[in-house]
């Protein structure tokens, strides 16, 4: 089977309506965390999609926002729904742009691997540091939910970290789309 044809049969795997607001969590997450470590913004968003050829379903930064506000966890989320189409072209954009942040995701992910195994605080590391505040501040300020502790918010996003060196690799896409089933389908049966 060449790749295509496994890309096809992979997303035909479409998830149950039950499952979307899940997936659309997860994908603001994820891209939350890729603009934490490497500073994207919605321009970098665009101009993957754009060269991607998904700039029907992502064409300015007013539809990239409603997008991205479709995730429950948005304060003042729902004003746009996300469908099936757009969840697999978010996916598709952000392994490209994990792609293409593979250097520092990879030495931000070693600078963890390091300071974890010899029990220092992460914050030495000024890779590390940045990102979790970056992370954290965005969080804060775009995210309805505010019951996270510190603690719990860091280590959300050290998984999201580890998580993206993962679609950062060729396949990436598929990884996540993967990943995003499967916990979607962890949590319906909860």
């Amino acid at each position: 089977m060449d790749a295509s044809a496994a890309d096809s049969k992979l997303f035909a795997q479409s998830p149950v309506p039950e499952q979307l607001d899940d997936i659309k969590a997860q994908l603001d997450l994820i891209l939350l965390a890729l603009e934490a470590l490497a500073g994207l913004g919605s321009e970098a968003v665009l101009d993957a999609a754009q060269s991607l050829g998904f700039a029907a379903l992502m064409s300015d930064r007013v539809g990239l926002w409603r997008l991205r506000q479709s995730s429950p966890l948005r304060k003042g989320q729902g004003r746009k729904k996300l469908d099936i189409d757009e969840a697999r072209a978010l996916v598709v954009v952000i392994a490209h742009l994990a792609q293409q942040q593979q250097q520092p995701i990879r030495q931000a992910v070693a600078k963890l691997e390091a300071l974890t195994a010899k029990k220092q605080p992460l914050y030495q590391a000024a890779i590390l540091g940045d990102y979790l505040d970056a992370f954290s501040n965005t969080y804060q300020e775009r995210m309805e939910d505010q019951a996270f502790s510190n603690q719990a918010l860091e280590q959300l996003a050290l998984r999201l970290l580890v998580d993206l060196l993962f679609y950062s690799a060729p396949n990436g896409d598929r990884r996540l789309w993967l990943a995003l089933l499967e916990r979607s389908r962890r949590k319906a049966l909860t």
